[in-house]
């Protein structure tokens, strides 16, 4: 399936950094003692942007629900049509969630509640994206 480039920008850089290194960071705010994702400029909890670091996350969740795409009108991923959307929580903190097409599970067989652990794929040289396994 083809994947989307990412272009990091200030704030966002060291996400994609770990990224490349394959590692999963999230931002954590001193303030709210929450974690977010994805990256933003403020915490989306409390609104501060003096107190967001970096913290690295183990990358394990769940799968929380799914949908198929069957009718996407993104030309550059008519082609794998259907293909899964699924929703994962990560396990370190309920309210964030990520969004995965879930490599290898075949659509419509999407195991809800399933484990899931972070992987990570070349789109360009030198360049990963995460996604979403379900482990076996």
């Amino acid at each position: 399936m083809p994947k989307l480039i990412p272009v990091a920008e200030e704030f966002n850089k060291p996400f994609w950094d770990a990224v490349n290194a394959k590692r999963l960071v999230l931002q954590h705010c001193g303030a709210c003692n929450k974690l977010q994702y994805p990256p933003q400029k403020t915490c989306q909890v409390c609104g501060s942007d003096a107190k967001l670091t970096w913290k690295e996350v183990k990358g394990k969740g769940h799968i929380a629900t799914y949908i198929v795409i069957e009718d996407g009108r993104l030309n550059r991923r008519m082609p794998d049509q259907p293909y899964n959307l699924a929703m994962v929580t990560l396990d370190e903190d309920t309210t964030v969630n990520f969004y995965s097409n879930l490599p290898g599970t075949p659509p419509y067989k999407v195991p809800v509640g399933a484990a899931v652990e972070v992987t990570f794929e070349e789109v360009a040289p030198g360049q990963l994206i995460h996604e979403w396994r379900v482990v076996n």
